[in-house]
C-alpha cells in the first residue's frame, strides 16, 4: 500500500486530540482543587453546580491558605513526608537493587524459591499484618546517641525501615536486570572485576530508566501512607501531610482550607515526578532503550 501524507496526518491528528481529551480528563480534578483554594466555602458549593468550578472567578483570595496554616502545622507535615519518603525511595532504590542484582546474576541454592516468596508477598493486604508489624516494632531496641531505646513509635525510623524493601520494586529490577545484555556481565567478569564493580559500575549505569520508575512508584506509596502512620505516631512533630488532612475535619469543616492544603501537600509531588520525568527520559536517550 502506497504511503499517503494525507491519511498519515488525519490519523496522527486524531490520536493527538483523544491524547489531549483523556489528559483533559485526568487534569479536571486538579483544576477544580487549585480554584477552589481560593474561594470561600459558600461560592465553591453554589460554583460546583457549574463549569465556573473550573475557572478562578468570583471573590478569589489567599484566605484559604493562610486558614490551612492555621489550623495544621502544614510546613512541619510536608517537611516530615518529604523526609521520610526521601529516605525511603532511596534506602529502598540501594537495598532493592542490590537483592535483585542477585537473583539475576548470581548462581546460589534456592535462589528461584526466594523470588517466588518474595513476588508472592505482593498479595498480601497490608491490613492483615498491621498488627503484628505494630506489636513487633514497639518492643525492637534502637541504640541512639543517649543510649540504648526500647520501642520504635513516634519516630521516623518507624515509618522508614518497614518500607524499604517491597516485593513490587525488587520485581521491577529483576525484570530489568534480565533484559541487559549478558555479554556485558561475562566481558566484565573475564577483565577481572568483582561482583560489586559489576553492580556498580556496569549494571546501575544503564539501569535509570528503572530506577526512575521505581522512584516514582515508591514516593507515591510512601507519601500517600496514611494508616501505618496513625497507629504508630502519635506525637504531631513526627505526623505526615495525609494524618494532617485529620486537623481540617474536626469540628466545622471548612472546604476552602481542605483545597488549599491538598494543593499544597500536591506540590512536592508534582516537582518529584516532573524531575524524574526528566531523568527518566535522559536515561532512555543515553542507554539507547527503547519500547
Amino acid at each position: 500500500m502506497a504511503f499517503n501524507p494525507d491519511n498519515y496526518g488525519l490519523r496522527l491528528f486524531v490520536r493527538y486530540l483523544v491524547l489531549c481529551l483523556i489528559a483533559l480528563i485526568f487534569i479536571f480534578p486538579l483544576v477544580f482543587m487549585i480554584n477552589s483554594s481560593f474561594k470561600p466555602d459558600s461560592q465553591l458549593l453554589a460554583d460546583t453546580s457549574s463549569l465556573r468550578a473550573f475557572l478562578p472567578v468570583g471573590d478569589i483570595s489567599l484566605n484559604n491558605y493562610f486558614g490551612a496554616f492555621r489550623r495544621a502545622p502544614v510546613g512541619l507535615f510536608v517537611l516530615n513526608s518529604v523526609l521520610v519518603t526521601g529516605a525511603t525511595v532511596l534506602l529502598s532504590l540501594l537495598i532493592c537493587s542490590m537483592a535483585a542484582f542477585s537473583f539475576a546474576f548470581l548462581r546460589w541454592k534456592g535462589r528461584d524459591v526466594v523470588l517466588s516468596i518474595v513476588i508472592a508477598t505482593l498479595i498480601i493486604p497490608f491490613e492483615t499484618i498491621a498488627i503484628p508489624l505494630l506489636l513487633l516494632v514497639s518492643k525492637l531496641p534502637w541504640i541512639g546517641l543517649d543510649g540504648l531505646h526500647w520501642g520504635w513509635l513516634n519516630t521516623y525510623r518507624v515509618q522508614i525501615i518497614p518500607w524499604i524493601a517491597d516485593g513490587l520494586t525488587i520485581f521491577l529490577f529483576v525484570q530489568y536486570f534480565k533484559g541487559l545484555p549478558g555479554e556485558l556481565i561475562e566481558a566484565s567478569r573475564v577483565e577481572g572485576a568483582s561482583w560489586w564493580q559489576v553492580y556498580y559500575r556496569v549494571v546501575m549505569p544503564l539501569s535509570g530508566p528503572v530506577l526512575a520508575t521505581a522512584a516514582i512508584l515508591k514516593f507515591l506509596v510512601m507519601y500517600n501512607q496514611y494508616l501505618w502512620p496513625l497507629i504508630v505516631v502519635q506525637q504531631e512533630n513526627y505526623r505526615p501531610v495525609m494524618v494532617g488532612l485529620g486537623y481540617f475535619f474536626q469540628l466545622n469543616v471548612a472546604w476552602g482550607e481542605v483545597m488549599a492544603y491538598l494543593t499544597l501537600i500536591t506540590v512536592p509531588v508534582l516537582i518529584f515526578y516532573l524531575f524524574l520525568q526528566r531523568a527518566f527520559i535522559a536515561s532512555i536517550a543515553s542507554t539507547g532503550v527503547k519500547g
